[in-house]
């Protein structure tokens, strides 16, 4: 076993950065350590990372795309038994189950920043969005804000336990290879990776439509 690249920069630069933020929005709406501009500023970024890392996964590097990992229903249930057994299933990449917790907490996230946009408190906390539908609506937008958030919070414990499981369990350190970029497998992964320009691209038009909503949205 021999550690071989998998992860490209991006890829990771994407996951650590949506942690950071993540918590930084905790910090603003449920600790009140932040103020609530704080807030609505890490939840543009947080959008504007989402739907980098969603192109990413049509026109990325290949152990990024959805179509490396996402696999359907057979191949999850094939992969059950691999994941009570102590022997490293050596994927370069997200094993079947793995992937689809990555399209779940992906959705979370783009709903999460999306019914923040129209979230709003009717005193003097409107998202960019909220004056733009009916009050109902906005009222339905906030209720969901609230409760993406606890689904948000519980699938990311889970994916937490899943990672100590790896690492406990079958000796295999999934964090590590996040930050260096590299797995240990047997042989090198035939891979192809994006350059970085193709990345700086994709970021500069996903954040050029979340400031466009969050300048042109508000009525």
């Amino acid at each position: 076993m021999q550690r071989h690249r998998v992860w490209d920069v991006p890829t990771r630069l994407f996951h650590w950065a949506i942690v950071a933020i993540v918590l930084a929005q905790w910090c603003s709406a449920e600790w009140n350590l932040l103020s609530m501009d704080w807030h609505f500023r890490f939840g543009y970024a947080a959008l504007a990372l989402v739907l980098f890392r969603i192109a990413w996964g049509f026109v990325g590097s290949q152990s990024a795309r959805f179509s490396s990992f996402v696999r359907g229903p057979d191949a999850v249930v094939r992969y059950l038994p691999h994941l009570f057994s102590r022997q490293s299933e050596a994927l370069a990449g997200h094993n079947p189950l793995g992937g689809w917790a990555v399209l779940v907490l992906l959705g979370l996230l783009l709903a999460q920043s999306t019914t923040g946009l129209f979230a709003t408190d009717d005193i003097s906390l409107f998202g960019p969005l909220a004056e733009r539908v009916s009050s109902a609506m906005a009222s339905t937008m906030t209720s969901w804000h609230k409760t993406l958030t606890d689904a948000l919070v519980v699938m990311m414990g889970v994916h937490v336990l899943a990672i100590a499981w790896h690492a406990l369990f079958k000796r295999e350190n999934l964090t590590r290879a996040m930050l260096t970029g590299n797995m240990e497998l047997p042989q090198p992964p035939p891979l192809q990776f994006a350059g970085p320009g193709r990345a700086a691209l994709v970021m500069a038009v996903c954040a050029a439509i979340v400031w466009a909503i969050a300048t042109y949205g508000p009525a």
